[in-house]
């Protein structure tokens, strides 16, 4: 698989500068022009700010890029109609010539390509609601069994049920890891009710926690996922948002909403019943992941001995 570096990520790799990288869907479908474009660039900034490089991973024009200049984060920003990109469909767009935004697969699938160890976004996909019948699991958790990635993000989106998505990552085997605290996050709230299996409270911490999985790598496979709470002057309480999303939930069915288009849907719709609340939260967690992540990555640096 041919995959294009910035000039700004080669040089980092050749001089053990650490590395952390970023999904596209932020910008591809989160927010508007210029809106995506000022949130992707102060995600960057803070990276930059914690001595890491950030490497934003996306597809344009079939070419799976990790990094993007400045003139291709404008162009991708602007444009319209741009692919969601998971596992299943990656491949698939770059044959095709096609422009996306990846999603929390696809970007650990490239990540791991590029030899990028961590990884910073706002929170999984999961379970859906009524999996038990739909069977509406995000690729993200297979992906996270698989592809050996360090995570951070604030937990699973509220909109998911929160307690299978961790069901399912005991199953795969895939280690949870709470960051300063023993609740496991809910994306806008910090305490999703739910203990986390494990708790770290430094990014030393966590690269001593993934240096021992190096060691047993051939039996310890797959990613890690760091769980960190959205900061508490930021957080919408878990109490607020579940009355926020059992209306949303309830007008989506009564709407017909079902499939890929149900996330989406929500979204837009938790952030008409608050106020915009919900953005300027998801804002705040995906930063505060961003200076996690970049955390992470020096101390990996430094654990490895660069």
């Amino acid at each position: 698989m041919h995959i294009n570096k910035s000039d700004e990520v080669k040089a980092a790799q050749a001089e053990g500068v650490p590395l952390v990288a970023l999904e596209s869907t932020i910008i591809t479908h989160g927010m508007p022009y210029p809106d995506n474009l000022d949130m992707a660039q102060t995600v960057e900034a803070d990276i930059r700010e914690r001595g890491a490089m950030p490497a934003t991973i996306a597809v344009i024009d079939g070419v799976l890029h990790v990094g993007l200049a400045e003139e291709q984060a404008e162009a991708l920003a602007r444009t319209k109609g741009a692919a969601k990109l998971s596992r299943a469909d990656l491949a698939f767009a770059m044959a095709r010539g096609m422009t996306g935004g990846t999603t929390v697969a696809a970007t650990m699938m490239a990540a791991h390509l590029a030899g990028i160890r961590v990884f910073a976004t706002g929170g999984i996909g999961g379970v859906h609601r009524g999996a038990e019948a739909s069977f509406d699991i995000s690729a993200d958790l297979d992906e996270l069994a698989r592809t050996p990635v360090t995570v951070v993000c604030a937990g699973a989106k509220a909109i998911l049920d929160v307690a299978k998505t961790l069901e399912v990552l005991e199953t795969r085997g895939v280690p949870v890891v709470a960051f300063g605290q023993r609740a496991f996050p809910a994306f806008w709230s910090r305490d999703s009710g739910l203990t986390a299996p494990l708790r770290l409270d430094s990014a030393d911490e966590i690269a001593a926690f993934m240096a021992a999985r190096d060691a047993l790598a051939e039996f310890a496979h797959g990613g890690l996922l760091v769980a960190n709470p959205v900061p508490a002057d930021d957080e919408i309480p878990a109490g607020e948002m579940a009355t926020v999303i059992a209306q949303a939930v309830v007008e989506a069915e009564a709407a017909g909403v079902v499939g890929k288009q149900v996330t989406p849907w929500l979204l837009a719709r938790i952030l008409e019943i608050t106020g915009g609340r919900s953005l300027e939260t998801n804002i705040a967690l995906v930063r505060n992941n961003a200076r996690l992540a970049a955390d992470i990555a020096v101390a990996c640096a430094a654990e490895s001995g660069f």
